[in-house]
């Protein structure tokens, strides 16, 4: 049984199909950008095959997923002999609010609970929208699953997630946090506990999703008890190009002094702050760590702020558990930089942590431990697979949805 995941984003859609009969085997991959441009691009690479990568004018997301699809079951570069193969999609939905605590069989009220979450998340939910949309005009009769990037952590008690203003504003606006990359912050968690043999509802994990958009999550028995990012993705972690945790006040004194519009003052904490704002080398981790090798000062520093404010909410979820059994470093930079991890842990003794600086050396993209044997609190590199979780997700779903129908 196919599945195909969808990722859409504002100008572009990633994919995965999968093959859930046979081990969730990757059948093709792709990512199409530049949507609504003359010169859209998409880049596929299929099982066993060469990568493929073509241009051409993509007006909208539906012309784009007919492309994803023409694509997959083309004689040269597909893995498909018909579109009809596919059973089920799933989709990336960035955010659910207080209504979805899973992954949910898509409906007409499900897509009008996402629609009312587009003010939560109006960057991201539309296109996710689209793709639901679009997917449905396509191949009205495959069903669709929402997964979203919230649904993990609405397992948080009221005293982690309200902010400190007044409640009104809670119950007019659901202003609260609500935290992202969930669907990682889980799979990773999990995927650990069962390499180490350990059980997910017994033990305190922070896991820590570190990319160019970054957030840490404190897992307790299976529960996710609070995470860093908060009512947006821009609290938290100071990130690529998001300014993390800062002070309300800075944002209402530089736009009075810059004389800033409200887009101009989400902008500049948006996508001109962070690890760009403050190297003012790039967003990219491996050029700042470049620089910072080479003498640059303010690459330097911008290390130090990165790894500073990881330990720092680590030593905070660690208190606000009561103590951690694991840790947890996945996404770009937690998978690969050797040198930010070594960053973060070579303070952390006083938890029981006894590093491994050796192992941790030039460690990428692979599941592997990076403590000592007798380490009393576990650190341990998981790579993450959102894609996988939607399709399971979505499998699942559609198939308990499907024998529902039959036993009726």
């Amino acid at each position: 049984m196919k599945i195909l995941v969808l990722n859409c984003g504002s100008s572009s859609i990633k994919y995965q199909l999968l093959d859930m009969s046979n081990n969730a085997d990757l059948l093709a991959k792709g990512l199409l950008e530049r949507i609504g441009l003359e010169n859209a691009v998409l880049t596929h690479q299929p099982k066993n095959k060469d990568k493929f990568k073509f241009t051409q004018s993509i007006p909208n997301h539906q012309d784009g997923i007919n492309l994803i699809l023409s694509t997959l079951k083309d004689p040269f570069h597909g893995v498909i002999k018909d579109v009809n193969e596919i059973y089920a999609v799933g989709h990336r939905v960035a955010h659910g609010g207080e209504n979805f605590k899973t992954s949910v069989l898509i409906t007409e009220s499900v897509k009008a609970d996402i629609e009312k979450c587009i003010e939560l998340a109006p960057l991201h939910n539309p296109a996710n929208l689209k793709g639901i949309i679009s997917m449905e005009a396509i191949l009205p009769k495959i069903p669709q699953v929402a997964v979203f990037d919230t649904s993990f952590h609405q397992s948080m008690e009221p005293y982690a997630y309200l902010y400190g203003i007044p409640y009104e504003y809670y119950e007019k606006y659901r202003i609260r946090r609500y935290g992202f990359h969930g669907t990682s912050h889980k799979f990773v968690a999990q995927k650990a506990c069962n390499i180490l043999g350990l059980n997910f509802e017994k033990v305190n994990i922070i896991t820590c999703h570190l990319g160019n958009g970054a957030s840490v999550a404190a897992i307790k028995k299976g529960k996710s008890v609070d995470t860093s990012m908060g009512f947006t993705p821009i609290e938290g972690l100071l990130m690529g190009t998001r300014c993390g945790d800062i002070d309300l006040g800075i944002t209402l004194f530089l736009a009075e002094k810059e004389d800033l519009s409200m887009k101009e003052t989400n902008d500049l904490f948006n996508k001109k702050s962070g690890m760009f704002g403050i190297s003012g080398v790039s967003s990219d981790m491996r050029d700042i760590e470049e620089a910072a090798e080479k003498g640059h000062e303010r690459s330097k520093i911008a290390l130090q702020m990165y790894d500073y404010r990881v330990r720092k909410y680590i030593g905070a979820y660690a208190a606000g558990m009561g103590g951690v059994d694991l840790i947890i470093f996945t996404g770009g930079i937690g998978e690969n930089a050797d040198i930010t991890r070594e960053g973060i842990c070579k303070e952390l003794g006083f938890l029981g942590i006894d590093f491994d600086f050796k192992k941790n050396k030039g460690l990428r993209g692979v599941d592997e431990l990076i403590t000592k044997e007798n380490s009393k609190v576990k650190v341990m590199v998981v790579t993450t697979n959102e894609e996988l979780v939607i399709a399971t997700d979505t499998y699942n779903i559609v198939c308990c949805n499907q024998l529902s129908n039959v036993e009726k």
